[in-house]
Parts: structure tokens; C-alpha cells; sequence
């Protein structure tokens, strides 16, 4: 487990970082979201040992993260956002440097590198020139070098930065399967939908203050009481909203065009039900009455608006 108590960081007058605290569990990805300049780069380089606190400690397994304790951070794996490759080194001898460095015994590293390879989809490119990959292949393998030495937390700054989609795409595949390993997984970006398909914990900050934490579902309730629920008829659209007006948990109607249009609602399901059904009943041809779900940059936009003010 991972335990963030009240993190701070201070140059001069300048806050970075300030108060942070959460907790993760094995298994969880946290999307860690805010604008450039938010914090999120130097929350995780303290967290990585690089950067020590102003205040505030971090434990992992109970053990303090601290840049004087090499068994603790034999237990992280951090990828900055920039890439750390070498002129005329392959794959595999990239990833044997640092299985070394990390202590992994010789007779043991072919067998990791093989792992690792086969976990990033690089097994093909083991007898490559690393400099030589693409830029999606290079960002996977500053990732493998990240998990030879088998982490239990691993820190990712910007890890889709300049990815093109495929590439993106398959890094996001590859972060998901890594938190079903059980890995403690810590992805930060100012990409909001980058994090929406494998985040399973969001943590937002902004001017070095953490504005919201917890499961995405969760956060989304606690910031957004009222669900938007869109609608689309066959006719009769305007004449739908006119009725809806005034029913009970019902407001805020916004036209997408004159057959569909969304409107807020802080009722129940049964409620929702009931009204369904009422409208069916009072003879509108409804084709859809769908929960529209809140997404991270919803969210995000919510929770920041009153920091930037």
C-alpha cells in the first residue's frame, strides 16, 4: 500500500506542492490529472525519491520513501517524461544495464529481459539498436526498463506524451494489464481521455493543491448530484421538453437538435423509471433515455474552475 501524508513543496515563496495526501492499493491505477505547471511532475519525482519533501512523508508497505533507502526504492519503477536511451546499445543490452543496476542477478536477466519484452510487445525488436525504435516502441521500452527489476509501485509522468493513437492506444492496453498484475500504477497527464479507459482512481490537482481523490464513479457522484439524462424522439421534441418542465427532479433542458435535447436530473432510478414511463404513456415516440456519464474532463473542468478564480 501506498500512503501519501500531507506532501509539500516549497522553493522560496513559491508552493509546488501543497498538503497532499491519498492512499493507494495494489492493483489500482490512479490518473493524476492537472494542467501543466499543476504540481503533478513534482509530486511524483518527490514520490520517486529524486526530490526530497519540504514536508510530509510517503510509505510503501510501511517502509519510508526516502532517497537513503535502497531496498524502498528497488520497489519503485519511474518513467519520466523524457526518454533515457543511449547512442548504439540494442534492446536487450539497454534492459541488462538496468537490470544490473538494480541488482538482478546475471544468471536470472535473460530470462527477465525475455518477460519484460514479451509484457511490452518488443520481443521482436531484442537485437534492435534502441535509438533506431519509433517513438511508441522507445516510450515501451523506457517502460520494460521500469519493470526488470519487478516494482511494486510504478510512477509515470506523461507516459503517452507525442504517441500517435495507435501507439497510444496500446500503451493505455499495457497500463491496464500492469494494475491486473497488481501493481500500484501512478499515470499522470494533462490529457484528460488518455487516463478515462484504465483509470481506476483519479486524483486532480491544481496549483499544488489535490482538489478531488477517489474512485472515478465516486468522485463524479460527489461533484455532479445531478445525473444529465439525454433524450432523442421520433417527433414531437419540442412539444417532450414543454411537458417536461416542472416535473419533479427535473431541469436544466439544453437542445442538441429539435428532436434531442438533455436535461439534469437529481432523482432516483425509480424515478427515472416513472418517467420513462410517463412520457411513453403521454404518447411521446421515444427512441433513447440514456444516462449521459460524466466523463474526466467534465470533471476536471467542475473541480478547477473555483481554483483558478
Amino acid at each position: 500500500m501506498l500512503v501519501v501524508e500531507s506532501l509539500d513543496k516549497r522553493y522560496g515563496q513559491f508552493q509546488a506542492v501543497n498538503d497532499v495526501s491519498f492512499t493507494l492499493e495494489p492493483g489500482q491505477i490512479m490518473g493524476f490529472i492537472g494542467s501543466n505547471g499543476a504540481g503533478k511532475t513534482t509530486t511524483i519525482t518527490m514520490r520517486a525519491t529524486l526530490l526530497e519533501p519540504t514536508s510530509g512523508k510517503a510509505t510503501l508497505n510501511g517502509r519510508l520513501l526516502n532517497s537513503n533507502d535502497l531496498i524502498v526504492r528497488k520497489e519503485i519503477g519511474y518513467m519520466p517524461d523524457y526518454f533515457g536511451l543511449y547512442e548504439d546499445i540494442k534492446v536487450w543490452e539497454y534492459l541488462d544495464m538496468f537490470a544490473s543496476l538494480y541488482g538482478v542477478l546475471a544468471i536470472d536477466r535473460p530470462k527477465v529481459i525475455d518477460e519484460v519484452l514479451e509484457l511490452t510487445d518488443l520481443s521482436f525488436k531484442k537485437n534492435e539498436f534502441a535509438h533506431s525504435l519509433s517513438r511508441g516502441m522507445q516510450q515501451r521500452l523506457c517502460l520494460a526498463r521500469c519493470l526488470v527489476h519487478n516494482p511494486t509501485l510504478l510512477l509515470l509522468d506523461e507516459p503517452a506524451s507525442g504517441l500517435d493513437p495507435r501507439a497510444r492506444a496500446e500503451l493505455k492496453d499495457l497500463i491496464g494489464e500492469l494494475g491486473r498484475m497488481g501493481k500500484i500504477v501512478i499515470v499522470s497527464s494533462h490529457i484528460l481521455p488518455e487516463l478515462a479507459d484504465f483509470s481506476t482512481v483519479v486524483g486532480i490537482i491544481e496549483r499544488g493543491n489535490m482538489l478531488a481523490f477517489g474512485k472515478v464513479k465516486d468522485v463524479v457522484r460527489s461533484l455532479t448530484p445531478a445525473k444529465k439524462i439525454q433524450v432523442r424522439l421520433l417527433e414531437k421534441g419540442a412539444e417532450a421538453s414543454m411537458w417536461l418542465h416542472g416535473k419533479d427532479h427535473v431541469s436544466a433542458t439544453e437542445f442538441v437538435n429539435p428532436n434531442e435535447f438533455r436535461f439534469d436530473f437529481t432523482g432516483t432510478p425509480e424515478d427515472q423509471a416513472a418517467l420513462l414511463k410517463a412520457m411513453i404513456d403521454g404518447g411521446f415516440p421515444v427512441l433513447e433515455f440514456l444516462d449521459e456519464e460524466a466523463d474526466l474532463e467534465d470533471l476536471f473542468m467542475k473541480v478547477t474552475k473555483g481554483a483558478l478564480n
